[in-house]
């Protein structure tokens, strides 16, 4: 996946502000950043539920923000100013790495506070990284499809669908939460050692429904972030694009093909994912032989905004949900 990231735009915003990035008396980040809770920034939801189960009850001790708020997945997002000085005077940053989030180098060398620890997920996981790829009858983006240059791999960045890698995040997390307030070093480790047992309990769950599996095959009608997921399980998987395309149209060619692996494998269900408008699932059941497949959605979390927050939204609930739709699409 190669996307444009306009990277002068963020210097530009970061010339403007970098001097004034401690916080001003009767600003709104010095009404809300004055005290001596740990300032944590996280860009994306499962980072931020992460952080919520740590700090459990001492959630008075944390001022805690989602950047990516209002469901735009991190492919395409860019940075506001307000964005760049809230990271700027923060303790912790928490972020996925990777191409998506190239913008945060800058950010992160221009930053005024030089003690804010930066925990990277992608760094983090190291040699469990797996690189983008594109599966037989996959339709490629443009850019590779001309033979651009690649300046090196590029790693599938939906790392947080894999359960098994979540145990390994929310260790490493904590570690950092401990440096930064380690009064409460005995609490946030028993609170993370709590959530990594609920997660590893998920995590056998989907197992034993991956292991009794008539079909281990997954096809999705739509993009296809969970390359983590299937991996773990020993499942393969078909789809139109890969995680982080931008495309949105599939080709003829690509409908076709998909449609005739439904009917090879004898598919009940076309996957897609959230908020997804199921154009392309719709037409590779109408070409198919049968045309009565269902349309099953699994939640990839790149959409969830503050309003899914406030109304109670987890990450532990939504691979719950996650485990029940892949139960039903591998009958």
């Amino acid at each position: 996946m190669k996307k444009t990231l306009i990277l002068a735009a963020v210097m530009v915003l970061l010339a403007g502000i970098v001097c004034g990035c401690g916080k001003t008396a009767g600003s709104k980040d010095d009404i809300t950043t004055s005290s001596d809770k740990v300032r944590i920034i996280t860009t994306i939801f499962p980072e931020y539920d992460w952080v919520r189960e740590i700090f459990g009850d001492k959630s008075a001790e944390v001022d805690l923000t989602l950047l990516l708020d209002n469901g735009v997945d991190m492919h395409s997002y860019q940075p506001t100013s307000d964005d760049i000085v809230k990271i700027s005077n923060c303790d912790i940053f928490i972020y996925v790495g990777g191409e998506s989030d190239k913008w945060v180098e800058d950010v992160i060398k221009s930053a005024g506070n030089k003690d804010m620890m930066v925990i990277n997920l992608l760094d983090i996981l190291g040699e469990r990284l797996k690189e983008e790829e594109l599966v037989e009858g996959m339709q490629g983006e443009e850019e590779e499809e001309e033979g651009e240059d690649e300046e090196g791999p590029e790693y599938d960045e939906h790392v947080w669908l894999s359960l098994k890698n979540a145990q390994i995040l929310c260790e490493e997390i904590e570690k950092v939460i401990e440096k930064a307030d380690p009064e409460n070093a005995d609490i946030y480790k028993a609170n993370k050692d709590a959530y990594v047992a609920k997660l590893s309990e998920l995590d056998k769950e989907y197992e034993d429904v991956a292991d009794g599996a008539s079909m281990k095959t997954l096809l999705f009608g739509d993009r296809f972030p969970f390359r983590y997921l299937t991996e773990d399980y020993g499942l393969d998987y078909y789809a139109a694009f890969i995680g982080c395309s931008a495309e949105t149209e599939a080709s003829f060619e690509t409908i076709t093909f998909l449609a005739g692996k439904v009917d090879e494998l004898n598919l009940k269900n076309v996957m897609t994912i959230e908020n997804s408008d199921n154009k392309i699932a719709q037409s590779i059941i109408a070409n198919t032989s049968n045309k009565d497949q269902s349309i099953l959605a699994l939640d990839s979390m790149q959409s969830v905004t503050s309003k899914d927050v406030e109304a109670g939204e987890k990450y532990y609930s939504i691979m719950e949900s996650n485990l029940a739709v892949l139960k039903e699409a591998l009958k």
